[in-house]
């Protein structure tokens, strides 16, 4: 068995530093690095690349409403043509410096509440994946199971990859709940536990006790999460002990070996 581990990350920015990014880039396969908009910055960008290309860690772009005061959490009343300029202007700067070190863009994943507002609006879905389609159509979509992105994108024939959040409550419809953002440091053990549950058993615990059916490709933690280090360590050894591979997800078409 085989799945992905990405972690959102590279937002610090100047001489404000966020995140555990050295450690946890040892535990996962796919970085989603800022890119510049909710937060990072080019020095950011530049050093995540090369830290992920040490670490044989696949990159994708983590683009964000343009949001450096509110940290992408707003939601912006911003048009899809907006939403499609900005994509590509975040994109085009992760490209090169990911060109600088010999590496691909493998994926998109929208961050905080634009990856939220897309989960519910199929025009802004399909916004999005009309410009990954006419740009890099290899490009892989991270987004839930339960989502407007992730129907839209099956039906465009999209490459696409369900996410697990090993930090982060779901609620009845499948959608994740932010109840743990304030909650201090989780359990690590307890945390892969949840994890290996979803992966081999289809199954996670909602916030109200029901049990949900999730069906990932990839495992996702915040760089931010208080202990997000420990957390994806403690991931990282249930899965060896279970002889789950983590490995990227890879490009379509592309073989990852």
């Amino acid at each position: 068995m085989q799945v992905d581990f990405n972690c959102d990350m590279g937002e610090s920015f100047g001489p404000y530093t966020f995140g555990a990014d050295e450690a946890l880039m040892r535990c996962i396969s796919s970085a989603n690095v800022a890119g510049g908009f909710h937060a990072g910055d080019p020095t950011t960008m530049r050093k995540t690349i090369a830290l992920a290309k040490e670490n044989g860690v696949a990159v994708g772009v983590h683009n964000g409403y343009r949001d450096l005061v509110g940290f992408g959490r707003r939601e912006l009343n911003v048009s899809p043509e907006e939403i499609q300029d900005e994509l590509l202007y975040q994109l085009g700067a992760l490209k090169e410096f990911a060109r600088l070190y010999g590496m691909e863009v493998q994926h998109v994943k929208p961050h905080a509440s634009l990856y939220m507002a897309a989960a519910r609006d199929e025009d802004l879905s399909r916004a999005i994946i009309e410009v990954i389609q006419k740009v890099d159509p290899g490009l892989v979509v991270y987004c839930m199971q339960s989502s407007a992105t992730y129907e839209v994108a099956r039906k465009m024939d999209q490459p696409v990859a369900v996410e697990f959040f090993a930090d982060r409550e779901y609620n009845d419809d499948g959608q994740i709940v932010f109840t743990r953002r304030v909650t201090g440091e989780m359990d690590p053990d307890a945390n892969a536990q949840r994890v290996l549950r979803a992966l081999t058993e289809n199954k996670v615990t909602t916030v109200s006790g029901n049990e949900l059916e999730v069906f990932p490709d990839s495992v996702c933690v915040h760089s931010d999460t208080p202990g997000a280090a420990a957390i994806a360590e403690s991931i990282v050894r249930k899965l060896d002990e279970k002889g789950i591979e983590i490995r990227p997800f890879g490009r379509a078409g592309q073989k990852i070996s």
